[in-house]
């Protein structure tokens, strides 16, 4: 059966986390996929772990390009892919077994809806379960993804509505793949899957750690969603970044 999921992998200096993250595609319930590992010219051992793998499945193919950053190669990554149905797993994240089997199954029996998310749990470095996302606390509305990025992850959708709103803008630095669920919710029905089939990893390296770039483009993507859909005249996004101090008493220093 040919594969109706194409799922991609943008790597770039991954090599402590990538075979624990192919190895959690791998070990999917649904079999008809395939993974697309794109190595963003990565300087450590992170492509000889997707060549590895490569060469013990068929279903994953390696494309090593040199390093152009976090939205291009996803671009890029996709539109080397050709299944009806598409999804991405992050280099230093873990897929549930039943991910893919339970979102293809949304999308096999409902025409309308053109994206599915699920809930996901937080992992620290090592893999200790940290607990739920909060963004799986905020329902899903068209109007309510303006403010709250809440389609985080896993995401399952059709190629075809993916296509329709031309796909990542890879001009975007961060926050692309918030832009993305913005466009779709324009276009698509997005339905909510209540399970958590994801696991994202939070350290010292990751991509959201620049909170202050990432609240910038996800206002960018915010404000330019509202202009697509007229309301620029009648409102406007207000942002607001805050930090909070406390105070507490000092443990006494033991001799």
């Amino acid at each position: 059966m040919p594969a109706l999921i194409s799922l991609v992998t943008t790597v770039y200096n991954r090599q402590r986390y990538l075979a624990k993250t192919i190895a959690s595609i791998l070990s999917q319930t649904y079999p008809h996929f395939e993974l697309l590992i794109w190595d963003d010219g990565s300087a450590d051992d992170s492509l000889a772990i997707a060549q590895h793998y490569a060469n013990q499945d068929d279903r994953i193919r390696v494309i090593a390009v040199p390093h152009q950053g976090i939205a291009p190669a996803l671009k890029g990554a996709i539109a080397a892919t050709t299944a009806p149905y598409l999804g991405w797993v992050d280099s230093d994240d873990l897929l549930a077994p039943t991910a893919l089997e339970q979102t293809i199954a949304i999308l096999n029996t409902h025409p309308d809806i053109g994206m599915v998310y699920t809930d996901y749990k937080v992992i620290d470095a090592d893999g200790r379960d940290r607990g739920s996302g909060q963004r799986c606390r905020i329902p899903y509305t068209k109007d309510q993804l303006l403010l709250d990025f809440m389609t985080f992850h896993f995401r399952l959708m059709r190629r075809s509505v993916y296509e329709q709103v031309g796909g990542i803008d890879p001009t975007f630095d961060r926050a692309e793949d918030y832009d993305l669920c913005l466009r779709l919710s324009e276009v698509t029905q997005i339905h909510h899957l209540n399970q958590p089939l994801y696991f994202y990893r939070q350290h010292d390296s990751n991509a959201t750690n620049d909170q202050l770039e990432m609240i910038r483009w996800a206002y960018k993507a915010s404000t330019q969603a509202l202009k697509r859909r007229g309301l620029d005249q009648k409102y406007q996004i207000d942002l607001q970044v805050t930090s909070r101090f406390s105070i507490r008493p000092r443990q006494p220093q033991i001799n």
